[in-house]
């Protein structure tokens, strides 16, 4: 996972589906429980434990029609 160019927003890969937060780079006093967050859809999501935006890169990841 990398920093995106959006503030406080992270930037995943395809490959790091699925994401969860608290990430394992993030120090130890901000955790939280862990939870799943679904940016195949939208291609971004927020925590609703402390608020980190999610971004993937390249955008939704649609399954085509629903």
């Amino acid at each position: 996972m990398a920093n995106a160019t959006e503030a406080s927003a992270v930037e995943v890969e395809p490959k790091d589906l699925p994401v969860y937060c608290p990430s394992p780079a993030m120090p130890l006093w901000s955790s939280h429980p862990r939870v799943f967050l679904d940016l195949a859809e939208t291609g971004n999501a927020m925590c609703p434990y402390c608020g980190t935006r999610y971004v993937l890169r390249g955008g939704p990841r649609g399954g085509g029609p629903h």
